[in-house]
């Protein structure tokens, strides 16, 4: 997907007809990858974490301590090499006897890090739960500090202007599957053999080896989308470890869904959404000028687009770079004064700040959120690298260029907001050298999980909300709350007080929403919450902008 540090997890296809797809070749036998987890994690336990000082380049505040959890490359080979996985904590505030463990935190992407997560200890929405836990983040592997996966020489990267069209030509298709081809064969030749190893199946396995070095006897955690389907795969493989489980924005575990046909649905959803933000503009066309009707608003965007094209602003903002920062509006609504405020500014002639929204770093990478930018790493490119090793691995994809040609163009039709720059952004799976993965059929019985807690917004983009059914069908038991009528891309800790309510319950005291009848009249555990508030359209500048969800 085009920005993979914003969570990255994906939801069901909206397609009827599923394009040919490569065979997988069998996954490594489960019984030596099960023992070998099983050795990792007793290793891992003796072990513990020394925890000290994060390195400088986590730009963490003292009061957040790291340290290193080892984990096997190959969990078949679980005496051969180890990698170090980056985590953090802040001890639980609360008093001792209070305490409930540690709360594992997983933002998504593939290719995010949580080690930012233990400041959450000192946001609103989280003292209470930040009393009872030690609230622990971590880089997973591949990201950051923890054997870093790399695709790409930083000095080869494009950073703008670029065109971005949603009708692209035979040529535009043919200089972008150059590209794909050519960051397929740098992932294979930069990361080596190791790349293969790198996919959601590990990244479960290597959260059970954690739990095990903190001293947990079972596990407790919070996975946001992508980082649902590692949750689901965790209580698939080890369901009698799991204490709590939060998933928040879930992506539709189903294995046929795995990745491809998730990026389309993603692509729909998407569409949706652009037109909720443009609505909400049209909503405030006494602040903007842009419009009084979504479609004017949306004309005004195309106007923009084109100038763009002629004259990057800047020299540096194309049509590329404006259409990557609007995705953001897909992913939460707090972006929207801010995307909507520099699309008026620029028309009337200061470009200031979308150049500030838009443009590239010229050095560094940083992924702006509506407060702060995330930290830079030694590798601006490590997110998309670990993003496209991770979805490229996980699963078969089409290899033929014909269906990925014919799947987008039929959907760009109705979609055209995000499909192809999705496509772009996932094409060097078809060219994918490392052997992929059988996806697991994520699925658990009664009786076998406690209770799990599943959030979603009605009108997630990113991850559209028939994951989230999807999921609570497979965890038996699981419970499913809603924020109705919303659209903002994970909600745990954000800005609705019920949704909270359920979050902070259920962590403290394992409560879920009560059983009632469903559509079968079969018990559901299910409830919703009214809508957090939109967006302040006069706070052009952010300053209203509080407690970012994590």
């Amino acid at each position: 997907m085009p920005s993979p540090a914003l969570y990255g997890a994906l939801s069901a296809l909206l397609f009827t007809a599923l394009p040919a797809l490569s065979p997988a070749p069998a996954q490594d036998a489960p019984p030596s990858e099960a023992r070998g987890t099983l050795l990792a994690a007793r290793r891992a336990a003796a072990e513990g974490i020394a925890f000290g000082s994060c390195p400088a380049d986590e730009r963490l505040p003292p009061s957040v301590a790291c340290g290193t959890v080892r984990v096997p490359l190959d969990y078949a080979d679980p005496d051969g090499p180890r990698i170090p996985l980056t985590v953090s904590r802040v001890r639980a505030s609360g008093p001792a006897a209070d305490r409930q463990g540690a709360l594992l935190f997983n933002p998504g992407g593939p290719g995010a890090s949580s080690t930012y997560f233990p400041l959450a200890a000192e946001l609103p929405a989280w003292r209470r739960i930040s009393a009872a836990y030690d609230l622990v983040g971590y880089a997973p592997r591949g990201v950051g500090r923890s054997a870093p996966v790399s695709c790409q020489d930083p000095a080869d990267r494009v950073t703008g202007p670029t065109p971005s069209p949603s009708r692209p030509s035979e040529v535009y298709k043919r200089e972008r599957i150059a590209r794909a081809k050519t960051y397929a064969e740098g992932c294979a030749r930069r990361t080596g053999p190791a790349l293969r190893h790198y996919h959601s199946l590990n990244n479960a396995r290597d959260l059970e080896v954690v739990r095990a070095a903190l001293g947990e006897p079972r596990l407790t955690y919070l996975g946001g989308s992508y980082g649902t389907y590692i949750g689901g795969l965790y209580a698939t493989l080890f369901p009698h470890r799991v204490r709590r489980m939060v998933l928040d924005a879930p992506v539709d575990p189903r294995p046929d869904r795995i990745w491809y046909h998730n990026n389309l649905a993603q692509s729909e959803a998407f569409e949706r959404r652009w037109a909720d933000f443009r609505t909400w503009v049209a909503k405030h066309d006494a602040v903007y000028g842009l419009g009084g009707t979504a479609r004017e608003v949306g004309a005004q965007y195309e106007r923009v687009r084109a100038e763009l094209a002629a004259r990057p602003a800047g020299g540096r903002v194309g049509p590329g770079q404006l259409h990557a920062s609007m995705l953001d509006t897909g992913y939460d609504d707090r972006f929207w004064p801010l995307r909507a405020g520099a699309l008026a500014a620029y028309l009337k002639g200061d470009p200031q700040p979308l150049i500030a929204q838009a443009a590239p770093p010229e050095t560094t990478e940083t992924k702006e959120t509506p407060e702060t930018a995330e930290t830079p790493g030694p590798d601006p490119g490590n997110g998309r690298a670990v993003y496209t090793a991770v979805e490229c691995n996980d699963a078969p994809w089409p290899e033929e260029f014909a269906v990925w040609d014919r799947d987008n163009t039929l959907l760009a039709e109705r979609a055209p907001f995000e499909t192809w720059d999705n496509a772009w952004m996932n094409l060097p799976c078809a060219y994918w050298k490392a052997p992929r993965q059988r996806p697991l059929d994520v699925r658990t019985g009664p009786g076998v999980l406690p209770p799990v807690l599943i959030l979603a917004a009605e009108r997630d983009a990113a991850t559209p909300y028939a994951g989230a059914l999807e999921l609570q069908r497979r965890l038996s038991g699981s419970a499913l709350v809603t924020e109705r009528d919303a659209g903002t891309h994970g909600i745990a800790g954000g800005p609705n007080a019920c949704v909270n309510g359920y979050l902070e319950r259920y962590l403290l005291t394992g409560a879920v929403p009560a059983a009632e009848k469903g559509p079968e009249m079969t018990p559901v555990r299910r409830a919703s919450c009214a809508p957090h508030p939109e967006p302040d359209p006069v706070s052009l500048d952010g300053r209203a902008v509080k407690t970012p969800a994590v």
